[in-house]
């Protein structure tokens, strides 16, 4: 039978939380206890239990103040209830308070015992992450289920260690999950070293993402650049063009509501010439200049190696199930997770290739849910890039897909995860949208206040740690976790490290070798936009023929 260490009563009481006046003596006795959790009880930062009748509540402190007779005066938020056990100790934690306490009710200090009765993962699936603080040895579990049924998002400042935790988070689900489909975008280049046995990287060099899998909203990203009334018409003219381009591949006829939207084929020389045609029946030469913009663009696509990965003639024919079996690891023959390198993809598009891979994750979903399900995990990592909170990106194809995922995802058995250093930037509720918020280290006052707004119940007694937390440590709380907890994270074997340490100045700049060399390897690799120099990819297509022609010469 567990004694408990009484160390104060409550004095008042709030519908969120309560005063407490800790006696000096039990106060003074907590810091002679070797059990570290009992120690820490009377600390800010430490957990209490309160009995109120059968049930004991359990409380965090905020805040505590010396009075003049010595006792000390705590304040504590309410993090849920839990069963008196008939050892004594916690059992049966449940977010929220069936009943407050009332004045003069004890306060006990929560023992190591209590914490593992607290945090223990029963039978439920979970994985588990690292350990509980205070403790060294009460382990923190995430439940595998809720945390990717309804979301997660991992923020963190620079250096806090979110590459590594979301890595060491993916190695455990593997673990107990060993045939799962993770798409990981990755615009750093920094997850293949993390995922060698169980990961496949595609990149810029193998990737070979056909265009014709882009919706309309996605074309007119790449291929319209002006604004207002002459974009809506720009945007006219490209529907009309590309849905003849797609009706005159052979499986359109099997397509009975063809649309600029459906995943048909289309051979980039049909753009153009139905965009001649169009040009043909123009009355007013005034017009011309309309054509001229929109071919320019795609001339400017088509002859640019950088975009070869995306747009060349070999992927103009239907290779749609062998890119989604690749990509979505459909099977996965050991690698379940695919990993999208976008370090080499042009800045300009980057975006609207987010938002196609994003969209084809959504898209297999919602036309495969009369099949067995097979949940799809996507990790976004630089969030904030991709579902960015300006006013202007409402139209940017990546936060509506993303946004959409994170309303909808859950319904179709799509798991997202957002990573971010900046959630202040993030799109005003794709944060509230996680059901779980791991926060690690942040600095900023901004994204802590929208850390703050997001943050489950029961999380918010743990906010004034994150400026203060370590490298490697967060705060966990929501749907993945049974209460709301601040944890140190596993160490991370080197071998299964994403590629994101910081340069070692101090040894680096005592070395010198071969930095000509050095030189001549990096111009060739930044002139061929490759990492393999010399493997430059032809970039043919027959309608490399009309662009070389002038387009107003076509339409004669």
């Amino acid at each position: 039978m567990v004694e408990h260490i009484i160390i104060g009563r409550v004095e008042h009481v709030t519908s969120g939380g309560a005063q407490l006046r800790l006696e000096r003596a039990s106060f003074d006795h907590l810091a002679n206890v070797d059990d570290t959790s009992t120690a820490m009880s009377g600390t800010v930062g430490g957990q209490v239990k309160i009995k109120a009748g059968r049930l004991w509540l359990l409380g965090k402190l905020l805040e505590t103040e010396t009075c003049e007779n010595g006792a000390t005066l705590a304040r504590i938020d309410f993090l849920g209830e839990a069963d008196d056990t008939a050892d004594g100790t916690l059992g049966n934690f449940r977010r929220g308070i069936s009943r407050l306490p009332r004045n003069g009710d004890e306060v006990a200090a929560v023992t190591h015992a209590d914490m593992v009765g607290l945090f223990g993962a029963g039978d439920r699936a979970h994985i588990e992450i690292g350990t509980i603080y205070p403790t060294s040895d009460v382990r923190a579990s995430l439940y595998i289920d809720p945390l990717l049924g309804r979301h997660f998002a991992l923020v963190g400042s620079t250096g806090s260690g979110k590459s590594t935790a979301m890595a060491l988070i993916l190695h455990r689900i593997i673990a107990e999950a060993p045939n799962g489909h993770i798409v990981v975008l990755d615009p750093h280049g920094e997850y293949g070293a993390a995922f060698p046995d169980t990961g496949k990287v595609f990149n810029v060099e193998n990737l070979d993402l056909p265009y014709w899998l882009m919706n309309f909203e996605e074309h007119c990203e790449v291929f319209i650049a002006s604004e207002g009334s002459e974009r809506d018409l720009d945007k006219a003219l490209l529907a009309s063009c590309l849905l003849t381009a797609r009706s005159r591949n052979s499986l359109a006829a099997a397509v009975p509501n063809l649309t600029v939207d459906s995943p048909v084929p289309y051979m980039l020389a049909e753009l153009v010439g139905a965009l001649q045609t169009q040009l043909g029946k123009l009355d007013n030469s005034g017009e011309v200049a309309r054509y001229v913009r929109l071919k320019n663009r795609i001339e400017q696509v088509l002859r640019d190696s950088r975009y070869s990965f995306m747009f060349r003639r070999e992927l103009s024919v239907d290779t749609m199930k062998q890119f989604l079996a690749r990509i979505l690891r459909l099977p996965g023959d050991g690698r379940p997770v695919s990993i999208i390198d976008l370090s080499g993809v042009p800045s300009d598009i980057v975006s609207v290739v987010v938002a196609l891979l994003s969209r084809i994750v959504m898209d297999y979903a919602i036309w495969s849910r009369s099949e067995r399900q097979r949940p799809i995990l996507l990790v976004c990592e630089e969030a904030h890039h991709y579902v960015p909170s300006e006013r202007k990106s409402h139209e940017l194809a990546s936060r509506k897909i993303l946004e959409r995922i994170a309303k909808e995802g859950r319904k179709y058995g799509v798991a997202l995860a957002l990573v971010t250093q900046r959630p202040s930037d993030l799109a005003e509720g794709a944060l509230s949208q996680c059901g779980t918020i791991l926060a690690m280290r942040l600095n900023n006052e901004r994204d802590q206040a929208c850390v703050r707004n997001a943050m489950p119940e029961g999380g918010r007694a743990f906010l004034d740690s994150i400026p203060a937390l370590r490298r490697g440590e967060c705060i966990v709380c929501g749907e993945g976790v049974a209460i709301p907890l601040q944890v140190r994270i596993d160490e991370v074997d080197v071998r299964m490290r994403p590629r994101s340490d910081d340069p070692v100045y101090s040894e680096a700049w005592r070395q010198t070798d071969d930095e000509t060399g050095t030189l001549d390897r990096t111009i060739e690799r930044w002139r061929s936009q490759s990492d393999r120099p010399g493997s430059d990819r032809p970039n043919g297509d027959a309608i490399s023929s009309l662009l070389r022609r002038p387009l107003n010469a076509m339409s004669g």
